[in-house]
C-alpha cells in the first residue's frame, strides 16, 4: 500500500527550495533537486511531491 504525498506541486525547474508554507506549519527551508531521470522529489520534511513540468504526465 502506498500514501499519496499531501501535497503535489509542478515545478518548471529541477532544483527547487521547499520551507511546508508559512506559520505553524513550515520547517526548516531545504534545496531539493529533481532527478532529470525520474523527474520528481519529495520533500524530507512535509512530504511535498515536486515534479518538474516536463516529467508531469509520467509521474502522476
Amino acid at each position: 500500500m502506498t500514501i499519496e504525498a499531501p501535497e503535489t506541486k509542478v515545478v518548471d525547474s529541477y532544483r527547487i527550495a521547499c520551507d511546508g508554507g508559512e506559520g505553524a506549519l513550515g520547517h526548516p527551508r531545504v534545496w531539493l533537486s529533481i532527478p532529470r531521470d525520474t523527474g520528481w522529489v519529495e520533500c524530507p520534511y512535509c512530504d511535498c511531491k515536486f515534479i518538474h513540468m516536463e516529467h508531469q504526465a509520467k509521474a502522476g
